[in-house]
C-alpha cells in the first residue's frame, strides 16, 4: 500500500464528525477503493480542551491554520466550518499553498465559486463541493460529470430538509406552521434560529451554486427572488389538496429564449409528480436534459452522516488522482464561455398562480375580480369558493399561464376593491416541465 494521502478538517461540529466517523469506520475499505490510505494529520477548532461527540485524539487538535497550511505532507484541506468568515480566507489561502479543498459551505461557494475554481486551476488543485447541495445527494457530481454531455434547461428541487419537513407535518397531521416548526426542531431538523430555512435563504444559497454548475452563470443568491414558508396557512394546504396539489418549497431554475427564471417560492406541486411525494426532510432534484430528458434525484439532504458521506466522495476522488499529479480535466464549468453571461436572470418570469383572497359573499364580486384581472391579461383557468352565510368567504382562483408582474399589477388594484378584505396568498402553482 502506497504512503497515505494527509489531509486537515478544519472543524469537527456536525458534518466534521460525520466524516471522521465514516473513515474511522470504513478505513480499510475506502483504502482499497482509493489505492492509498487517507490520514487525518490535523483537526482545526476554537478550544483545543472542549468535549467532543468523536473521540479524536489530543494530538490531532490545533486552533492555529497556521499549523495547517503551511504543512507540505498535508494535501487536503477539508473545510467544514460553515459561514463566509473566516470559511473563504482558509479555502483561498490552502489553494493558494497548492492544496486540494474539499468543503461543504453553501455560503462560500453560492458567493465564492466561480473565484475560487479559477484559483484552484491557476494552482493545479481541486476545489470539490458535493456536500453544499443536497446532502448524502451526489447533485453536483452528477450535473460535472455524467450529465456533462447535456444542455440543462431545467432545475426544480426540494433542496431544503427543515422547511419539507414542516410543510409535511401541516399536509399529513393537519398542525399550524408553529406547531411544525417546533417539531422540526425537537427532532433536531431546525435551529434555534431558524431563519435561513423558513425564509429561503438556504434554498436560494444552494440553488445559486446550482445554477453555476448547470449554466455556468454566478448569480449572487441575494439577488435570487425569494419567498420562505411562514405565510403558508393550513387554509392554504387543505384547498391545494381539494384542488389535486401538494404544497413544497422549490427551487427553479428554468432556461428559455435566451432567459433564466430563477426563484425560490412556495409553491403547489400536482399530486402525480413525484416531487409531490417527497416528505419529511428528504431533498430532491428534478433535472430536464437534451438528451437524458427527466430525471429525479432523492435522498437525505442533510445530517452528520449524509452530508459526511458526500464530503468524503470528494476526498477519495482527489486522494486517488494525486500520484497521477494533476486534477481531473472533466467539469462541466471547462465547457462554458462569456455566451453564458448573456443569458438574462429574469426572476419568476411566466408561470400559473393560485390566488386566494377573502371576499364578501355578494353577487357581482367575482365578475369585479375577474374584469380587473382580465385588463391586465390575467385569465383564470379555475374558481373555488368557500362558505356559506358568511360575511367574508373565501375565493379561490387558478390562473392560466401569466407574467408575474402582469399579475402583481392587477392584485395591486383588487386589493384596494371594497369588497376585497384581502388578498390572502399567492403561491406559484409547478408543473415541473421545461
Amino acid at each position: 500500500m502506497k504512503n497515505s494521502v494527509k489531509i486537515a478538517l478544519l472543524g469537527i461540529g456536525n458534518v466534521g464528525s460525520g466524516v471522521w466517523e465514516i473513515l474511522e469506520r470504513n478505513h480499510d475499505r475506502i483504502s482499497k477503493y482509493t489505492g492509498v490510505p487517507i490520514e487525518v494529520k490535523r483537526v482545526l477548532v476554537r478550544d483545543v480542551n472542549k468535549k467532543r461527540n468523536v473521540s479524536v485524539p489530543a494530538d490531532l487538535l490545533t486552533a492555529s491554520y497556521a499549523d495547517i497550511v503551511d504543512d507540505p505532507e498535508i494535501k487536503i484541506v477539508v473545510e467544514l466550518m460553515g459561514g463566509l468568515n473566516p470559511a473563504y480566507d482558509y479555502i483561498k489561502q490552502a489553494i493558494e499553498n497548492k492544496k486540494s479543498v474539499v468543503t461543504a459551505n453553501k455560503a462560500v461557494i453560492s458567493h465564492y465559486g466561480r473565484e475560487l475554481i479559477e484559483l484552484a486551476r491557476r494552482n493545479q488543485v481541486e476545489l470539490r463541493f458535493e456536500g453544499s447541495v443536497g446532502g448524502g445527494i451526489p447533485i453536483i457530481n452528477t450535473l460535472n460529470k455524467s450529465l456533462a454531455a447535456n444542455e440543462i434547461d431545467t432545475i426544480v428541487g426540494i433542496i431544503n430538509g427543515t422547511t419539507n419537513y414542516i410543510l409535511t407535518q401541516m399536509t399529513n397531521q393537519g398542525v399550524d406552521f408553529d406547531t411544525a416548526l417546533k417539531m422540526a426542531q425537537q427532532k433536531g431538523y431546525a435551529e434555534a434560529d431558524p431563519s435561513s430555512d423558513i425564509d429561503g435563504e438556504d434554498a436560494a444559497f444552494k440553488l445559486s451554486i446550482l445554477t453555476f454548475i448547470a449554466f455556468g452563470v454566478q448569480v449572487p443568491p441575494q439577488d435570487i427572488p425569494r419567498e420562505g414558508i411562514t405565510r403558508i396557512s393550513e387554509k392554504d394546504i387543505q384547498y391545494a389538496a381539494q384542488l389535486g396539489y401538494t404544497i413544497k418549497l422549490l427551487a427553479t431554475a428554468k432556461k428559455h429564449d435566451g432567459k433564466l427564471d430563477l426563484h425560490v417560492h412556495p409553491a403547489l406541486v400536482p399530486n402525480n409528480h413525484p416531487l409531490a411525494a417527497v416528505n419529511d426532510e428528504f431533498n430532491a432534484l428534478f433535472i430536464k436534459g437534451d438528451a437524458i430528458g427527466e430525471f429525479m434525484m432523492y435522498g437525505k439532504g442533510a445530517g452528520s452522516l449524509p452530508t459526511g458521506s458526500a464530503v468524503m466522495g470528494d476526498i477519495m476522488d482527489i486522494a486517488a488522482a494525486l500520484p497521477a499529479g494533476s486534477p481531473s480535466k472533466l467539469n462541466r464549468l471547462n465547457g462554458f464561455d462569456e455566451d453564458v453571461e448573456r443569458l438574462k436572470i429574469n426572476g419568476e418570469g411566466w408561470g400559473e398562480y393560485y390566488i386566494r383572497l377573502e371576499v364578501v359573499d355578494r353577487p357581482g364580486v367575482l365578475g369585479k375580480i375577474s374584469t380587473a384581472l382580465g385588463n391586465y391579461e390575467v385569465s383564470i383557468a379555475s374558481v373555488v369558493q368557500r362558505g356559506r352565510g358568511e360575511r367574508i368567504v373565501p375565493l379561490i382562483l387558478i390562473t392560466h399561464r401569466v407574467e408575474k408582474r402582469r399579475l402583481n399589477q392587477a392584485l395591486e388594484e383588487i386589493q384596494e376593491f371594497d369588497v376585497v378584505d384581502e388578498v390572502a396568498s399567492i403561491l406559484r402553482v409547478e408543473e415541473c416541465s421545461g
